[in-house]
């Protein structure tokens, strides 16, 4: 049980309807009625400003989890852009928001079922919240495929639901369009903004999903696109057949909606999707919440126990056991709490993945290679910064309060507990390290991206990546004749292949006069047959000012030297194919000049892309 690793088990379905399943609920079936009564008919451009502003977040969320596809999400990597201060404010105000949400769409479901049901709604809520714990403990496939049935059949209902109430809608219903002006608009906006929580859940679980890099972005593109217009056209037929006498503060307006056009029958088909929808919620919530705690202890920030793996279901059982005891505690507090607690850590979370963004561009980090980036960049972080702190005070003074509160609670925890256990290096340091030129960073941070790619592109090392690991990496600032380069290659080489360094010096000379070993004006090969068996060597060489080969060849910049015995033919003609590869990337000049030393260029070759 002392594992910690995760296996990759979920695809595209799995993870649209992960995000769309935990979207579909409270933002459809219970918030319309109260954000109704607040901004009128306008409440759908309150639900677009707001699947606006979460588009901005979600773009800058698909780039930093297509780069850092680990477990606990939004709190991985605002932790390695900003730092163990403000990943501990985020992955506690996350794991408190989605154990909210969560327990909110457990007393909506409850609700709902006393529809049908005459039960105690906290019975039914408590009742349903362990069933979900044994869920997720069983297995996160298991909890997958539960969640890709309610969703197909949530949007079937929805589909039924809009087709046949547009007819019915009342355009008299839409006349007094922004009774409340505008400024209620606005914060209404901000009211109905954890309707679009579900994507938090999604980034959560992508060390869990097979090939993150392009899954997980267009998993949670696809979901947002889709249920932003699912929640325009809902509302649109809500309101249109209900009218503001029957809407406003209705907590089930999806259910009386069904009412008007369908009868008692749609009704309860409504209400049965909505007990579904906050079914779903609940048991995305669970898997997604508890990869938060599990994140935050294996960087020594909460307490290693909550980072356990159990061995035969492969799930962090310690860490649900605990989210579901918040979310259990949780299904005592009133509504409006709920509701607004949960938008308010959502709003800031969008914004910490805002400025994250920005801080891991600017930092110059090698290693940090997202396969999604955000179109637009910076605009889109900078209006999604501005974004959500014009929602956040358009709240109001309470939610600054409850912001307050939770930061406070964050930063105790990190002060008395994580302070003295964290020791993770992180993108803002790197940043700073580029405008002072001061040394503040170990590559700590390039070695853990470096092997956070390796997991997420499912590379395995082989022999060449072991050499290279290992080799010699010469670093030269100034100009130098094609004589002089091999003579440094020949003394660095010589010692390991057992060879004299004159004797091996005459032979890269020979062979460069029988044909050169120049693929380009930038880049040499040079590769030679030496006597002996079982040796092979390679060497790296970066030269800033050019290398001259030749009146043809004057500036090469990048050398691989490759050095064996006849025995190791083989693999001498792997390594030549494998190195072929990598330097036919697109990008590849420009990482290795831009490398910021040995190690960086060592980084380069092992991290391209090539056939293994």
């Amino acid at each position: 049980m002392n594992s910690t690793k995760l296996t990759k088990k979920l695809g595209l379905l799995d993870i649209f309807c992960i995000a769309s399943g935990a979207m579909i609920s409270s933002g459809i079936f219970i918030l319309p009625g109260l954000a109704h009564a607040r901004a009128g008919p306008a409440v759908i451009v309150s639900y677009f400003l707001a699947g606006l502003l979460a588009m901005m977040a979600v773009l800058s969320q698909a780039e930093l989890v297509s780069a850092m596809p680990k477990a606990g999400g939004t709190y991985f990597y605002v932790t390695r852009s900003m730092g163990p201060v403000v990943g501990t404010i985020d992955g506690l105000l996350t794991w408190f928001s989605l154990c909210l949400k969560t327990a909110f769409a457990l007393v909506g479901m409850a609700a709902f079922t006393r529809i049908l049901l005459n039960m105690n709604i906290h019975i039914i809520a408590i009742t349903l919240c362990f069933i979900f714990i044994a869920i997720n403990i069983i297995g996160i496939k298991e909890a997958g495929k539960v969640q890709i049935g309610l969703v197909i059949g949530l949007l079937a209902l929805m589909i039924i639901y809009v087709v046949s109430g547009i007819p019915n809608v009342n355009v008299e219903y839409f006349k007094d369009f922004a009774p409340n002006g505008m400024p209620a608009v606005f914060s209404t906006a901000g009211f109905v903004f954890v309707s679009f929580g579900g994507i938090l859940k999604v980034a959560s679980i992508a060390e869990e999903v097979k090939n993150p890099g392009r899954t997980v972005p267009l998993g949670m593109i696809l979901s947002l696109l889709i249920v932003g217009i699912f929640y325009i056209l809902v509302i649109f037929v809500t309101s249109g057949v209900l009218g503001a006498s029957r809407l406003d503060n209705s907590l089930t307006p999806i259910s009386d909606g069904a009412f008007v056009f369908l009868g008692e029958w749609g009704k309860i088909l409504l209400s049965i999707a909505a007990i579904l929808a906050f079914v779903s919620t609940a048991n995305a919530g669970i898997m997604a919440a508890s990869r938060y705690p599990l994140a935050l202890s294996r960087d020594g920030l909460l307490p290693d126990f909550l980072k356990k793996v159990n061995k035969r279901f492969q799930t962090p059982h310690i860490a649900i056991l605990t989210t579901g005891g918040i979310m259990i505690v949780s299904l005592f507090f009133t509504l409006d709490i709920l509701v607004e607690a949960a938008s308010t850590v959502l709003i800031l979370t969008y914004l910490f993945s805002s400025a994250a963004v920005i801080v891991m561009r600017q930092s110059g980090l090698q290693n940090y290679r997202p396969q999604f980036k955000s179109p637009l960049y910076p605009w889109v972080q900078i209006i999604g910064i501005l974004g959500c702190g014009f929602l956040l005070f358009e709240m109001g003074r309470e939610v600054l309060l409850i912001v307050g509160i939770l930061v406070s609670i964050a930063l105790i925890v990190y002060g008395f507990y994580g302070r003295i256990r964290s020791r993770k290096e992180f993108a803002l340091l790197y940043l700073i390290e580029r405008i002072t030129a001061k040394e503040l960073t170990t590559r700590s941070l390039e070695d853990e991206l470096k092997e956070i790619i390796r997991e997420r592109d499912d590379i395995s090392k082989d022999r060449f990546d072991e050499l290279i690991e290992k080799c010699t990496v010469l670093d030269i600032d100034q100009t130098m004749e094609m004589e002089e380069f091999f003579r440094l290659i020949a003394d660095e080489m010589s010692p390991e292949l057992d060879i004299e360094a004159e004797a091996l010096y005459g032979l890269l000379l020979k062979r460069e006069k029988e044909s050169t070993t120049v693929i380009n004006p930038d880049i040499a090969l040079p590769h030679i047959i030496i006597q002996g068996s079982g040796k092979f060597g390679i060497l790296l060489a970066r030269c800033r000012e050019g290398i001259k080969f030749s009146e043809n060849a004057l500036g090469v910049k990048t050398v691989f030297v490759l050095v064996g015995t006849r025995d190791e033919r083989n693999f001498h003609l792997k390594a030549l194919a494998a190195i072929a590869q990598i330097v036919q990337e697109v990008d590849f000049e420009r990482r290795w000049i831009t490398a910021k030393n040995k190690e960086g260029l060592r980084d380069v070759v092992l991290l391209g892309k090539r056939k293994r």
